[in-house]
């Protein structure tokens, strides 16, 4: 990192520790788990908040690096090396100063315990103000290595449409107040049927988060949607892979 930009170089250690809880995404049409979202805890599984309240302007840059070397660090150790379930991880675009100069610390991370690049997932929230641009620029570096990208919370942030109109990423994964309730809202089913045609127009992967009833899961599925994740599915599960009685049954059965 002694080569990176100012930002990498001035970075503090995020002196807070933490780890991370793991929550599928499924394949409810396969019965197969997509990937895990890494999802920050504290060290004895404390809810994120404990962790992200410690979070500000002068440790960001630490914390954002930290997180990704402890998702990744973690996941090679419960990854079956024959299995192709990727690695989802939350960044903050606003912690990555220089793309390539800030990506150097996880790439040697993937290396060091061997895990596969083409296996990680990147998402961000646009819930927050961005810089589009630099957004865009981090976007596209991040392909280019050969990671896969994803925009969390779409319609609830800032960008939305307009950045789907510069950058396609590989996943969007649809807001969860979109998805709660779609079993008794017709404004929700016709608002989420109308986002995935776009979505299969663009040729981007939907995911649908905050599944938390059988009902909900129902009407997805007639929407034709494949992806989903949620507490109806499997709630994060603290340092370990959990997997959802719809996969566990039908490996069961097989």
């Amino acid at each position: 990192m002694a080569n990176g930009c100012e930002g990498c170089r001035r970075g503090d250690d995020f002196a807070l520790p933490f780890s991370m809880a793991f929550q599928p995404i499924v394949d409810v049409s396969r019965r197969e788990i997509y990937a895990f979202e890494a999802l920050v805890r504290g060290i004895n599984g404390e809810g994120a908040g404990s962790v992200l309240g410690n979070v500000d302007a002068g440790n960001r840059y630490a914390f954002d690096q930290q997180c990704r070397v402890k998702a990744i660090e973690l996941a090679a150790g419960l990854y079956s090396p024959e299995d192709d379930i990727k690695l989802s991880i939350n960044f903050m675009p606003n912690a990555v100063y220089e793309p390539r100069a800030c990506i150097r610390l996880t790439l040697a991370t993937a290396e060091r315990v061997k895990f596969p690049l083409d296996r990680i997932i990147f998402e961000f929230t646009e819930t927050e103000a961005l810089d589009t641009d630099h957004v865009l620029g981090i976007l596209q570096t991040y392909r280019d290595i050969g990671f896969k990208t994803a925009i969390d919370d779409f319609g609830a942030g800032h960008a939305g449409l307009g950045l789907l109109t510069k950058f396609q990423p590989d996943i969007v994964k649809l807001d969860m107040d979109l998805i709660r309730g779609i079993d008794v809202s017709k404004v929700k089913r016709t608002v989420v049927a109308h986002t995935l045609a776009m979505l299969a127009d663009l040729g981007i992967l939907p995911v649908c988060e905050g599944v938390e009833t059988a009902a909900e899961l129902i009407v997805l599925q007639d929407l034709g949607v494949e992806l989903m994740q949620g507490y109806h599915l499997a709630r994060p599960a603290f340092e370990q892979f959990i997997i959802p009685e719809v996969v566990a049954g039908r490996e069961r059965a097989a």
